[in-house]
């Protein structure tokens, strides 16, 4: 009987270690998806933010399942993205953030618009490159370079333009914002809130008159720091979404 127990105890014992070697073994994933996000009107890459309110890579595995969870990973600030850790599979590849959605439903979720992407990616070490059009919901250019003022604050220039015609993305602008920060990775989620004026406009009050007119915000009061300072803008709509439209980070040096 002890032998028995024995044998019993040593085949189950070989089993587990097979299934563990046979999990340890299976390969991680090596493949790449690199890409970028542009502007369709300007074919300019879409400014963003880095972290879970910019823009963001949306994958569905269809080789397995018609109703996959999503996989998501960020884009870079600059519109680009990168990730080395993809399985070999079938994906549906698409893209969220701030314009209009690549994949658009009615009112009764029946698909009316679909620009996502179907891909295939077989074999290890492979780079998949992806590029999406997208129409941004705001455009924030720069006039001029900012300048330093006599109180040490610093002035900038630039105009905000929709970036879409599409009626159901152009609401009305509620935030207007001018992010100080000593890298060029500034935006929402990264400012120094000592030099960061921060403007909020109530639909009541607002006309589109931002959109039309050279707009100029200056820092807060106070000397900035004497080291090279970056200047960035960022803008929303009103359109239930917290994400922002940003310009491009522009880099002074302190006089």
């Amino acid at each position: 009987m002890k032998k028995r127990l024995y044998y019993l105890a040593f085949g189950l014992a070989a089993i587990v270690a097979s299934s563990c070697s046979k999990l340890d073994n299976y390969p991680a994933p090596s493949n790449t998806i690199t890409g970028e996000t542009i502007d369709a009107g300007t074919g300019n890459t879409v400014q963003t933010e880095i972290g879970s309110r910019g823009t963001r890579v949306k994958l569905l595995e269809t080789s397995y399942s018609s109703n996959p969870t999503p996989y998501y990973f960020q884009s870079m600030q600059d519109g680009t993205f990168n990730n080395t850790k993809i399985f070999a599979a079938t994906y549906n590849a698409s893209v969220e953030g701030p314009f209009v959605p690549l994949v658009q439903t009615d009112s009764t979720g029946k698909v009316t618009s679909d620009q996502s992407q179907n891909i295939t990616i077989k074999g290890t070490n492979t780079t998949t490159h992806l590029t999406f059009k997208v129409e941004p919901f705001l455009r924030i250019d720069w006039v001029g370079q900012p300048v330093f003022n006599a109180d040490s604050t610093v002035t900038v220039k630039f105009k905000i333009s929709r970036g879409t015609t599409n009626p159901a993305y152009q609401s009305l602008i509620t935030d207007v914002n001018l992010y100080v920060s000593n890298t060029k990775y500034d935006g929402d989620n990264n400012y120094d809130i000592r030099y960061s004026p921060f403007n909020s406009f109530s639909t009541a009050h607002q006309t589109d008159s931002l959109l039309t007119n050279t707009l100029t915000l200056t820092t807060k009061p106070g000397a900035l720091p004497q080291q090279d300072v970056y200047f960035r803008i960022g803008a929303r709509i009103n359109a239930g979404l917290d994400e922002y439209n940003y310009s491009t980070p522009v880099s002074v040096k302190y006089p």
